[in-house]
């Protein structure tokens, strides 16, 4: 609306190169987070089919003869059953809308909508592939894979450009696998609509990111003001830009209130992120709500 901030050519690159530099208190909160619930191999710990060794447990009704553990059992007066812990690695498919208006920051110095959410985006893939998720992007050009190498695949996957506003999109979500979409949001929501309604009829769950700057939030917007979407498709010109405040934060609430009904819909969470605070709380919350989705 006020600026309209380049996005430097290769930056996103030079992230990715120094991510173990400039990201160490943001991993440094996941892995505190990680050890409350239990993030990984042991998050994912059930008793089913697997090679790992869990725990001993006493025969119940039904318990086949083949199923006991005979030197347990012979260390006591009952029979034990030894069970294995069932991996049940999961994907993970991310989209980050790559539309002109997430290049928007409303102040020198903030970052854009755009650098925010593929911080989340590349953060979140950090903690997942370390539990052995498979993470992908939307759009089927990086299908969900495990391991560090899968980062570098997600990272070129990563676009920016294209339309003024973006429209999520739902092709690459694995069948009841997980989801966030990373958008600002401000396009046609029958978008959302939509690819909220592929999503579960994949029987997929997953959040919806609302990544906002303050500006858009607060509209500090006074006097003579020029409105103009960063692709320049649309312009408005007021002398009193003031009298548009009530409206334009009546419009926004009646957004978020939207989709968040959409959201709940189909069983996803809603969150709104601000650029003008720290990146770790948005990504506490998206590692929070994928867990609880299992």
């Amino acid at each position: 609306m006020t600026e309209r901030p380049d996005l430097a050519t290769g930056g996103l690159r030079e992230r990715a190169e120094t991510l173990g530099q400039s990201l160490p208190p943001l991993l440094a909160e996941a892995e505190m987070l990680a050890s409350t619930i239990m993030m990984g191999e042991h998050g994912r710990r059930r008793a089913g089919q697997g090679d790992e060794f869990w725990q001993y447990r006493p025969t119940h009704l039904g318990d086949s003869a083949r199923m006991i553990d005979w030197r347990r059992s012979a260390r006591s007066d009952a029979t034990y059953v030894r069970e294995r812990e069932w991996q049940a690695a999961q994907s993970v498919t991310l989209w980050v809308d790559p539309a002109k208006s997430m290049a928007f920051s409303g102040a020198k110095g903030r970052v854009t909508k755009a650098d925010r959410a593929r911080l989340l985006a590349m953060a979140l893939a950090v903690l997942l592939l370390r539990g052995g998720e498979r993470v992908g992007l939307a759009g089927g050009g990086v299908p969900p894979r495990p391991g560090r190498g899968q980062m570098l695949r997600l990272l070129a996957g990563l676009t920016e450009g294209g339309e003024d506003y973006g429209t999520p999109d739902a092709n690459g979500i694995a069948s009841h696998g997980r989801a966030v979409f990373l958008s600002d949001f401000m396009g046609d929501l029958a978008g959302v609509e939509a690819a909220l309604a592929r999503a579960s009829d994949r029987g997929a769950r997953g959040v919806l990111c609302h990544v906002l700057d303050p500006a858009e939030e607060e509209f500090p917007f006074d006097g003579r003001t020029i409105f103009e979407s960063m692709g320049g498709t649309v312009r408005h010109e007021t002398l009193r830009a003031g009298d548009l405040r009530e409206r334009y934060l009546a419009r926004l609430a009646e957004r978020k209130a939207r989709l968040t009904t959409l959201a709940r819909a189909v069983g996803w969470h809603y969150h709104c992120h601000h650029t003008g605070g720290p990146a770790q709380p948005g990504l506490l919350y998206l590692f929070r709500a994928l867990e609880g989705g299992r």
